[in-house]
């Protein structure tokens, strides 16, 4: 009796140890496939009692024959393992982890995923229960499920209630296999042990219920992604060719309900753009169960619809901005984009179910603020000389807000025309459509519309995808070749990514009433007129002098206000400045940051360095090198990676990092030095960069 409670304890701690991978298949998927192989292990142990040579191939096979049953039984003949069997039980060893580490979490439970887990915890039931029942050391026993439970934190770390219940659960199995193992006359000594143990787990379960803990720190997640190939044609790419074919069918959607269509359906983001081309991000993973609802201020609603491809050997799927599930079809998914990717290309009789969280906006959108931190900041390149002008003057003044948004899309509405053609994004193409001819087609609108927008510091993205069409047919709506289309979108704080429309090219079609679109139109409507300078009122008439009579000239009435001006002038810009720079210094973690690649590149505009609007940390260097000034390039590309740190590193900068900016500052101010007495005079005095 005493043997099989060691037994069913040493395969139970396993058992506790292949569930800890709850974060990445819940425990409905695991408990089936892991009760079962610890169960058959520890039944096979039990058997083997006159074989114990043959007892650890015996527990494996048993073990194996056990996941085989469990999850690769479509692979079986007759119930017995096959050559396709034997392959999958190798590629769980090889393949699955991996696959796993690559998909979105909560992970599908397929068995090409989730078969690493329990042959994890089949050797640790072999290698316990042979130091068990061989070495009699049971507190050794649990040293291979402890390691599974290791090894299972570095995919996903429990947190809360189920860290709380999974180390409460692996401490009552190990307590039991402690007090099991005792001789009897020590069970009053273990007995007088016992209360110490459990005041542990009751601080334990204060702390874990109580305090907030932090996320997870790391995980081998962090840098496994599917690779995608390079190769692959854009979609921005393929727009002219079918605007030119405009009849031909590409997908037909099937929503739940008519009132919660959407307007657009999204193919691909593009986000980042040298100057020459967009591409899309490459970060994409397998896509789980479910991805969870976006971290909105509005309410989001779960919404779905049926998708039946109309075209052969496609690979961009269409999708929506914050996707949730899909049923039906097993793609990619960027999550940052929600751009869903087809391993390979798919045929024409492929349909599946997409479920996606659309935001829910009452009223208007009117005097939102854009929110950087989705992104949608990644630099244009190097703009053409007069765009900068151009996209300053286009908003009117009006800060960065989802206003001085729709003040841009209105700009490009009124004083450009759309027109068919072969279109290009490249910045000479864009310059000319903007400085030049003032026409072009809607995808250059849309990319024009980005690169102004991320010069005036609203975060916007590219998006080619398709239109709804105005009506349904047969109960569904039809998207051809002519749907296709391409168009800005920007963050707004609290509701996401907002589509826009400076062509006029998505006015009509289903769902342009709906959501975020009647929302934006709302907005779009409240914009004030232009401002224009108010007339000036004609003041008194000028007496004339009496003829003859010579007014003396008013020297203290003239000069004084000079003397002042000048005063004001040579004494109160350089104060002025220096309160700034005070100011900078002192702000809040990244704000100081921030301060310190502002007040370097107030430095060299005052030095007449030649910079541009939307130039990186890294071109301001290449100016200042190419200027004759390495000492002060060199502080600038120091400065450069603090500001990447503060930028991207997601961590709060600390004393250190704000410090290493500043100093950087100083390594440029010193540079800037050698230029001569009269240039630093100069520099001081000039009032021009007070200005933003």
């Amino acid at each position: 009796m005493k043997d099989r409670l060691l037994v069913a304890f040493v395969v139970l701690a396993a058992a506790v140890a292949g569930l800890c991978f709850a974060p990445v298949f819940g425990v409905g998927a695991l408990l089936p496939v892991i009760a079962v192989v610890a169960v058959v292990t520890g039944g096979a142990a039990l058997l083997c009692g006159s074989i114990v040579a043959w007892r650890p191939l015996v527990v494996t096979l048993a073990g194996l024959l056990a996941v085989v049953e469990v999850l690769l039984f479509p692979t079986t003949v007759a119930g017995l393992p096959s050559g396709t069997t034997l392959a999958q039980l190798a590629a769980g060893v090889t393949d699955s982890w991996q696959f796993t580490l690559q998909s979105t979490w909560p992970a599908r439970p397929d068995a090409q995923l989730m078969l690493f887990v329990p042959l994890l915890v089949l050797p640790a039931c072999v290698f316990g229960l042979e130091v068990l029942l061989r070495l009699k050391k049971p507190v050794l026993a649990l040293v291979p499920s402890l390691l599974v439970v290791v090894l299972s934190q570095l995919f996903g770390a429990l947190t809360g209630l189920a860290a709380v219940v999974a180390a409460l659960s692996y401490v009552a199995v190990a307590a039991g296999l402690f007090v099991v193992s005792r001789p009897a006359d020590e069970h009053q000594s273990v007995q007088a042990f016992l209360p110490a143990p459990l005041v542990v787990t009751a601080v334990v379960v204060v702390i874990g219920l109580l305090v907030p803990m932090p996320g997870p720190a790391y995980s081998l997640k962090q840098d496994q992604l599917v690779p995608v190939s390079a190769r692959m044609t854009s979609p921005l790419d393929d727009v002219a060719y079918r605007r030119a074919h405009p009849d031909a069918p590409v997908f037909s959607v099937r929503p739940a309900c008519d009132e919660c269509v959407p307007d657009r359906w999204p193919i691909v983001v593009l986000d980042t753009y040298d100057g020459v081309t967009w591409a899309a991000g490459s970060r994409y993973r397998r896509l789980g169960t479910e991805l969870p609802p976006p971290a909105l201020d509005v309410p989001v609603t779960r919404r779905d619809a049926v998708i039946s491809l109309r075209e052969t050997g496609t690979r961009w799927l269409p999708s929506q901005p914050w996707p949730a599930a899909v049923s039906g079809a097993d793609p990619l998914v960027e999550e940052t984009e929600g751009s869903l990717l087809a391993p390979s290309p798919l045929s024409t009789d492929v349909g599946y179910r997409l479920s996606w969280w659309a935001p829910e906006v009452d009223g208007s959108l009117d005097g939102f603020a854009t929110d950087p931190a989705l992104g949608g900041l990644n630099g244009v390149g190097t703009p053409p000389p007069g765009v900068a002008e151009l996209a300053t003057g286009a908003v009117k003044g009006v800060r960065s807000s989802f206003t001085s948004a729709l003040q841009l899309e209105r700009f490009l509405r009124e004083h450009y025309r759309r027109v068919d053609g072969a279109g290009g994004q490249s910045w000479p193409q864009l310059r000319r459509f903007l400085l030049d001819t003032k026409e072009g087609t809607s995808e250059q609108f849309a990319a024009a519309y980005v690169v102004l927008a991320r010069m005036l510091g609203i975060p916007a993205r590219l998006v080619v995808g398709y239109r709804t069409p105005e009506r349904k047919s047969g109960g569904e709506y039809v998207v051809y070749n002519d749907d296709a289309l391409v168009w800005p979108e920007v963050a707004v704080n609290g509701v996401g990514w907002v589509p826009l429309d400076p062509a006029g090219a998505a006015t009509r079609g289903a769902g342009k009433d709906n959501g975020l679109t009647a929302a934006t139109q709302d907005a779009r409507e409240k914009l004030p007129v232009d401002p224009q300078d108010p007339p000036v009122a004609p003041g008194p008439a000028q007496q004339a002098a009496p003829e003859g009579q010579r007014s003396p000239f008013p020297f203290g009435a003239t000069l004084i206000p000079v003397a002042v001006l000048l005063f004001g002038w040579l004494a109160g810009v350089p104060a002025a400045k220096w309160v700034r720079a005070r100011g900078r210094r002192r702000g809040p973690g990244s704000a100081a940051v921030h301060g310190a690649w502002l007040e370097a590149r107030d430095r060299l505009r005052e030095h007449r360095v030649p910079l541009t609007v939307g130039m990186t940390p890294m071109e301001v260097a290449a100016a200042a090198a190419v200027a004759g000034l390495p000492a002060t390039a060199a502080g600038m590309r120091t400065l450069a990676s603090t500001v990447d740190f503060a930028m991207w590193s997601g961590a709060t900068p600390g004393a250190q990092v704000r410090d290493d900016a500043w100093a950087a500052v100083r390594a440029i101010r010193r540079g800037l030095r050698t230029r001569g007495l009269a240039a630093r005079l100069r520099a001081a005095v000039d009032p021009r960069t007070l200005r933003s």
